[in-house]
Formats: C-alpha cells, structure tokens, sequence
C-alpha cells in the first residue's frame, strides 16, 4: 500500500505533534524530577523555546514568510523563555524596576 500524497504532506505536522506532546511530558517528568532546582527554569525556558519554534516552523510557516515577520516571530518566540530565567534569577530586582 503506498501512502496518498495528502498523508505524505501531513508527516511533518504529525512528527511535530508528536514532538510537543513527548516536550510537553518531558517538561512535567523534569518538573517532577527537579522540583525547586535552580536548573529546571533553564530547561523549561529550553523546552518553552523548543516548542515555540516547532509552532512556528512547522504550523505557522515560518520559513516562508517574509524576513520582517520572520525576525519578528524569532523575537517573540525568544520574549518568553528569556523572561522566564529573568524572573527566575532576577525576580526581586525585576519587581523594583517595574513598580512606580
């Protein structure tokens, strides 16, 4: 039997399902595993980064947009693993900057 050419094209999205559902069990195992290491809020930004970019590649298209959409999605998918150390190690600090 050999696979239709709409299954053929659905592989890459079925992989990249597949690959946030295993980020997504690695994160909780690591979250177990880790619980109150300093170290797990780099791996979660890891996986939170992972996931971001699987996303953005594989269901939004990334590649094919244009540059400027490009490096504005990069950016954004960067925003929040970036935020989420910050937080982590300069939470206090972060508080004394944002309040008024």
């Amino acid at each position: 039997m050999t696979p239709s050419p709409q299954s053929a094209n659905l592989r890459p999205l079925l992989l990249a399902w597949l690959a946030l559902v295993g980020l997504t069990l690695l994160g909780n195992q690591l979250g177990m595993l880790l619980h109150g290491a300093a170290r797990l809020q780099i791996a979660v930004a890891g996986i939170v980064w992972l996931k971001g970019y699987l996303v953005a590649d594989r269901f939004i298209e990334m590649r094919e947009a244009h540059p400027f959409i490009r490096n504005v999605l990069r950016g954004f998918i960067a925003f929040a693993p970036l935020a989420l150390v910050g937080t982590a190690f300069f939470g206090a600090r972060l508080a004394r900057w944002a309040t008024l």
